[in-house]
């Protein structure tokens, strides 16, 4: 049978999604251009026509597996409910035990960003558009009087900042708390930062 041909998009979005498989299975050190071109049946000469290098591949792959997960999280906070209900389930969805994809991924960009510059700001700016768009949704549920955050660009770093913490654990360590625990402390740590006793009781006047 005839091998399908596909067009230069579809042969790049194929080869980004084979290298983060191969990332999150074998790690970035250990990933070699055979291992993707292997998973797809592929060339090396191939690979390295549409990524001249391995550090090139690396950090495609991982731009692209992160902005897949911003454009869901934009999806979430520009639903047309409660800026409440909103960060709940992009705070849920973003947790370690939700559908949020690539954790292993994030935490390998991490260690190898320390000593890869280029990576580094890819992952850094990433990181930052995370938190802009968390800190607009959190303004504007105090503009709409849901609740008293008073330092809405803060409040994001810590929520972030607590769910990758969170996620380094769960990932490291699987299995070590049930799911039902890891939900919990996302729903508290959100409900703190939006200065609400919880997230399910009346919410204050405008």
């Amino acid at each position: 049978m005839a091998r399908e041909r596909l067009s230069v998009a579809e042969r790049r979005e194929a080869l980004l999604r084979a290298a983060v498989a191969q990332i999150e299975a074998r790690g970035v050190a250990a990933v070699r251009i055979a291992d993707v071109a292997q998973e797809l049946g592929v060339s090396n000469a191939l690979v390295l026509y549409h990524f001249a290098t391995k550090e090139q591949l690396v950090a495609a792959a991982f731009t692209d597996a992160a902005e897949r997960d911003l454009a869901r999280l934009r999806t979430l906070l520009g639903r047309r409910t409660t800026a409440v209900r909103r960060l709940r389930a992009a705070v849920r969805w973003y947790a370690p035990t939700g559908q949020a994809k690539g954790w292993r991924l994030w935490i390998e960009s991490w260690a190898v960003a320390l000593r890869d510059p280029a990576l580094r700001e890819v992952a850094g700016s990433l990181d930052r558009a995370w938190k802009t768009e968390l800190a607009a949704v959190l303004a504007e549920g105090v503009a709409a009087g849901e609740f008293p955050c008073p330092d809405p660009t803060a409040s994001a770093w810590r929520l972030t900042a607590f769910l990758d913490g969170l996620a380094v654990q769960a990932t490291s360590y699987a299995g070590a708390l049930p799911r039902t625990t890891l939900l919990a402390w996302a729903d508290e740590a959100l409900a703190r930062e939006l200065g609400l006793p919880d997230l399910d009781g009346p919410r204050p006047a405008a």
